[in-house]
């Protein structure tokens, strides 16, 4: 497959609101590629009618009851139209979404409206201020960051590149205590280093940029009536890089598709790449997605076996050298020298932030793609599910049923156990169907129901019993085979293709689960999927929200689109039935998260509404349903990541901040966080009614 020629700082021929530089380091410049799915697969119009049935209604709660933020990225680039110019925004008929009536609990804020501001901006009545700031240091012996002075060992103990999802965990008995954990998920070398040669890089620099991907882990210290969070160097405190060892647990640990000349038992991996959003258990783990893995392997070019070339394809590894050069430095990321080592990324991680000797893991059990995210709802007879989006135009939905129990409470035993339950269990693939396919001719048009709804199945790919042997329900393949090229699986069963499923987040409070689908300009286009009830739109700039009422540990469940994205004046948008001209506009949702109340926050990564991106609420439950609200805006050339919303305090990821086209070291379009001639630092933020009130209210 030839690549189409990349410039630096050109726009995308107007399919991005991202800069070039973000789609070239952050996703490997997906959506400038060939789709990687061209299977056939089944069109809503092709399944047969009621082939699907509701056969149970909702079972059980969610048992987590830490403060969850899912962060993400989007690691597909932003399929949306061109940008304004900074400080030129013309919002047109966009509005400040401000409703008339008592507003719901949880939203009662005055609405941020549309803007290209160079600062990160709140409601009036809020405060706001920098947590942890790339290259902070988290260890008492850490160097203060030096941008002209760095090195892969000062990066190493100092806190990563490019958040993205951020989790609170309450550390017991000390009072306003947390520890933070925090995905970095790219790095972007050009930002990172003056006079960087791309084609010639050094080293050093290479490894700089290993110590920058990974999470940090650090204490966090509060205060009363403030949200305002302080990090500590404390004990907890960790890095996790690219060289950090990982085991590998479930039916691929220990398969020949692992193996490498430095692994030969297959199980034992180093580092983990493209960390994007992620999840809190609740057991007290931290589960994190490894999305765009493929961007980082070079030699795809050279491979001459036709299935591992077309393996390789399906996954977006393409070309001969890779962006970044890592292969330079360490050959196993040539495809071509390391054959395997490609098929050691695209696992869900599992981090036990208590134990900072701890190793972490990747659980093979839960299928190898471009995971968002795996995020977990437990019902009432303690069964876990984890659900995750693979974040490609035209890829699948799917969740992991664990055969095993969560064991309750935090004793090391527990602890020992609850992290072995995402290795016995069986993995499906979802199979969406629309009430009325037939009304469905992709301009975004209601059916004459008033609602996108339909029913779905979960087809069961892959079955891991308890001594981990793996057993496979897709024919043609073998179990090994679908955990470790899970999206051909995928593929064969017919799984309904989206636009672009990212984060996957369980209401605590329903137990409903809601699915950020981004964006997916090439829907409806010549040989591609048209659009259908769940994806109704053709040429998808500003995507949609799903709505899914599960059984969780069942196969059947029913859906309806709770948003339709884009400018509430324009006749494809919908709101889940409120008034649109009293809501917020809002462009490609990426994170999602709950407040205490059950409201849905919702973060955006690459808005095509010439607008920067922010955090939104959005009312699910009565009269007010489908309200949407801006709570804030995040700087020129950033994107919103890791929400967390809890009775005191939002907190976001404010990632690539200054990321736009002309810009450079030498020329930067942003100075936030720290204002004067500073370089743009992607950072965490906390925001909290003044005089300590609750969010919201």
């Amino acid at each position: 497959m030839s690549l189409k020629p990349l410039a630096l700082f050109v726009k995308h021929d107007g399919m991005s609101s991202r800069a070039s530089i973000t789609c070239q380091y952050k996703c490997g410049n997906a959506c400038a590629h060939d789709v990687p799915n061209d299977s056939p697969g089944e069109y809503f119009g092709d399944i047969v009618r009621g082939a699907v049935t509701r056969r149970g209604v909702l079972r059980g709660g969610a048992a987590a009851v830490l403060a969850v933020g899912a962060g993400s990225v989007l690691a597909a680039c932003s399929d949306g139209t061109a940008t304004a110019a900074p400080g030129s925004l013309d919002t047109g008929s966009l509005g400040s979404g401000s409703a008339s009536g008592s507003a719901a609990a949880g939203t009662n804020f005055t609405p941020v409206a549309p803007n290209k501001v160079d600062a990160l901006t709140v409601p009036t009545g809020y405060e706001q201020s920098v947590v942890i700031r790339w290259g902070d240091p988290l260890f008492a012996d850490a160097p203060a960051f030096d941008f002209d002075n760095q090195t892969a060992a000062s990066a190493e103990k100092q806190f990563g590149f490019n958040n993205d999802f951020a989790g609170l965990l309450p550390i017991e008995g000390r009072p306003h205590a947390y520890l933070l954990v925090v995905n970095h998920e790219y790095s972007t070398e050009p930002f990172m280093f003056r006079g960087y040669d791309k084609e010639n890089p050094t080293a050093e620099q290479v490894r700089i940029g290993w110590a920058n991907h990974g999470l940090s882990v650090v204490e966090v210290q509060g205060e009363a009536g403030s949200g305002r969070l302080t990090p500590k160097f404390g004990s907890y405190n960790r890095r996790i890089t690219a060289l950090t060892e990982f085991t590998v647990t479930g039916p691929a640990a220990g398969s020949a598709l692992l193996k490498t000349s430095a692994d030969p038992t297959g199980t034992l991996v180093k580092g983990t790449l493209n960390n994007c959003s992620g999840g809190l258990t609740p057991w007290g783990t931290v589960l994190s997605g490894e999305e765009n893995f493929n961007q980082y392997f070079a030699g795809a070019a050279r491979v001459t076996d036709p299935t591992a070339a077309a393996h390789l394809k399906r996954y977006g590894v393409e070309g001969d050298a890779s962006e970044r050069k890592w292969e330079r430095v360490d050959p196993r990321f040539d495809v071509v020298a390391e054959p395997n080592e490609v098929h050691r990324f695209g696992w869900v991680v599992e981090v036990n932030p208590w134990d900072a000797s701890s190793t972490p893991v990747k659980h093979t059990a839960l299928g190898r793609f471009k995971h968002e995210a795996a995020t977990i709802h437990v019902t009432s007879d303690g069964t876990v599910v984890a659900y995750s989006g693979d974040d490609e135009r035209f890829d699948y939905m799917y969740k992991f049923v664990s055969s095993r129990k969560m064991q309750p409470g935090n004793s090391q035993a527990a602890m020992r156990h609850n992290m072995t339950l995402l290795d016995a269990g069986t993995l499906y693939v979802a199979k969406l169907t629309g009430d009325a396919p037939d009304a469905i001719d992709g301009s975004g048009a209601l059916p004459p129901s008033g609602v996108f709804a339909g029913k779905g199945e979960w087809i069961p790919l892959l079955r891991t019993g308890d001594d981990g042997r793996g057993e496979s329900l897709v024919a043609g393949m073998s179990a090994d085979e679908v955990a470790v090229f899970t999206r051909l699986a995928g593929d064969k069963v017919g799984a309904t293709k989206m636009d672009r499923p990212e984060d996957f987040e369980p209401n605590p409070k329903t137990g409903k689960v809601y699915v950020a689908l981004t964006n997916n300009t090439k829907r409806g286009e010549e040989g591609k999927a048209p659009a259908d009830t769940a994806n109704p739109r053709n040429n998808n700039k500003n995507g949609q929200v799903l709505e899914i009422d599960d059984q969780h540990a069942g196969t059947s469940f029913t859906w309806n689109l709770l948003l339709v994205c884009g400018d509430p004046a324009t006749a494809d948008t919908y709101f889940g039935g409120f008034d649109k001209s009293q809501v917020s506009p809002i462009s490609c949702p990426d994170n999602l998260a709950f407040d205490p109340h059950g409201n849905l926050w919702i973060s955006t990564d690459g808005n095509a509404l010439k607008s920067n991106d922010g955090l939104f609420s959005v009312v699910l439950e009565g009269e007010r349903r489908g309200e949407t609200k801006q709570f804030l805006t995040v700087p020129i050339g950033a994107e919103t990541c890791g929400p967390i919303v809890d009775e005191k305090r939002v907190v976001v990821c404010v990632q690539h901040p200054g990321e736009t086209d002309g810009a450079s070291i030498e020329s930067p379009s942003s100075h936030w966080p720290d204002g004067g001639a500073a370089q743009p630092r992607p950072s965490v933020v906390a925001v909290w009614k003044s005089g300590g009130g609750r969010i919201g209210l």
